[in-house]
């Protein structure tokens, strides 16, 4: 058995060396020489700096193939391309296509060479696969979160510039400047927007699409109609800076309350399919009635269905919106 263990690690390790020698480090590398070359500043014929605002030419992958790919699937890859923007990680759409695609196979030839089992592995490498998305998805939970934290700070930095007597795109450059990211970096955007020529409605909305959550959209909202029908902004913004911190106070109080319902609920779901993983390594001929027994099959998937609907079930109780 350690045999086996050595000889699939051994396998893995190359199989990854691999992936980040020729397609993860020359994406890297490319992308770092075109954002430094984007970064330095140039002088246009209107006498005005330009890189700063420049984006890099939206390219899917270095790889021909796979950006020709993409490129037709233009759902799947804007959908990817903006989880991968909101995340605030620096891969390309390929390298996580890729990185999904490398798991799934992996995954599979893993599961089937331990369990024996071509359905479990077929089942498992879909759920190996969606790994790097959730991965994404993890981060880009974890930059908003972080987003949220810093955003009462940002409100009540922006207030106190407008009642020392700054203007309003100047309290938005000293959130900038003083806040580290993500919330530097996205009112830094929001920033040189305005001030290369995008009106400020339009800069914040685009900043509440890139943001979707509910503090920004409140921010952006209060500000517009603040611009429509006037009054002292300063004011609102330290109201909404109040508002805010007290509904992060509700929230963090909420998940005190129910982290034992969430605990709960990863033990549950947890419990069946690795116990399954035992029984299949300790008596493969006992889990075999599951795999190749028509009651044993239709038992697999009736439990599969239930774990489903636990799962959405337990997830609908503990989760609470505030």
């Amino acid at each position: 058995m350690a045999i086996v263990v050595l000889t699939f690690l051994v396998i893995l390790g190359i199989i990854l060396g691999a992936y980040y020698g020729f397609v993860v480090r020359p994406e890297t590398d490319s992308r770092s020489k075109l954002l430094h070359r984007l970064a330095k500043p140039k002088t246009t014929s209107h006498g005005l700096k330009t890189g700063e605002l420049e984006r890099p030419v939206d390219k899917l992958s270095n790889i021909r193939a796979i950006q020709a790919t993409l490129s037709r699937a233009t759902g799947l890859s804007s959908a990817l391309e903006r989880l991968i923007a909101q995340s605030g990680l620096t891969i390309t759409v390929g390298a996580l296509v890729l990185a999904s695609v490398l798991f799934g196979c992996v995954g599979y030839l893993a599961v089937k060479f331990v369990t024996h089992f071509t359905a479990v592995a077929v089942a498992a490498a879909p759920l190996l696969a969606s790994l790097p998305v959730m991965f994404v998805r993890w981060k880009r939970t974890r930059r908003f979160r972080t987003f949220e934290e810093q955003f009462p700070e940002a409100i009540e930095l922006m207030a106190r510039a407008l009642r020392a007597g700054h203007a309003f795109p100047t309290g938005i450059l000293m959130v900038a400047d003083e806040i580290p990211n993500p919330m530097g970096g996205e009112f830094k955007l929001l920033y040189d927007r305005q001030n290369f020529g995008m009106s400020l409605n339009d800069a914040l909305k685009g900043m509440a699409e890139r943001v979707p959550i509910l503090d920004a959209r409140f921010f952006t909202t209060a500000v517009l109609t603040q611009r429509e029908t006037g009054g002292n902004l300063s004011e609102i913004l330290d109201n909404l800076g109040h508002v805010v911190r007290e509904r992060f106070k509700i929230r963090r109080q909420i998940r005190t309350h129910t982290a034992h319902g969430r605990f709960t609920a990863g033990v549950l779901l947890s419990l069946p399919p690795l116990l399954g993983i035992v029984l299949m390594l300790v008596n493969p001929d006992h889990m075999n009635l599951l795999f190749h027994e028509k009651v044993g099959q239709q038992v697999l998937m009736v439990a599969i269905v239930m774990q489903v609907i636990g799962f959405f079930w337990i997830r609908k109780v503990i989760r609470i919106e505030v």
